[in-house]
């Protein structure tokens, strides 16, 4: 099984940038695809954005796109989201996963849950 850690959140001004870490740990990014999702208080968790391991190829929720860009270094075991443009909207808790199946944009299909890491962006 994998493990993942996530790290680099923080409190940031609308407008300003983060970029938030996922170490992986185990059997490293053998699933279909990792991907981050976001919690925010009293809503249900969100798919942000994942990566297919085959090829890299890059998928984003629309609210996000265009500001955020989802990587991975393989020889370091991390995914990275690297987000620009930050809205007061952008504020949850980011958690990575990885998913076995095809569905990589459903938190349903994905497991292996990081504890999460605060993103908070103040207006």
């Amino acid at each position: 099984q994998v493990q993942l850690v996530e790290s680099g959140g923080g409190l940031v001004q609308a407008g300003g940038s983060l970029r938030l870490s996922c170490a992986a740990s185990g059997r490293t990014f053998s699933g279909y695809a990792m991907g981050w999702f976001r919690q925010a208080p009293e809503k249900e968790r969100e798919f942000v954005a994942a990566i297919r391991r085959s090829d890299g190829s890059t998928t984003y929720e629309d609210s996000v796109k265009g500001r955020f860009t989802i990587s991975r270094d393989k020889a370091k075991n991390t995914m990275y989201l690297q987000m620009n443009m930050l809205k007061p909207e952008d504020t949850a808790v980011y958690s990575c996963a990885v998913t076995y199946s095809l569905r990589w944009t459903q938190p349903a299909a994905f497991t292996s849950w990081g504890q999460g890491t605060q993103v908070t962006v103040s207006s």
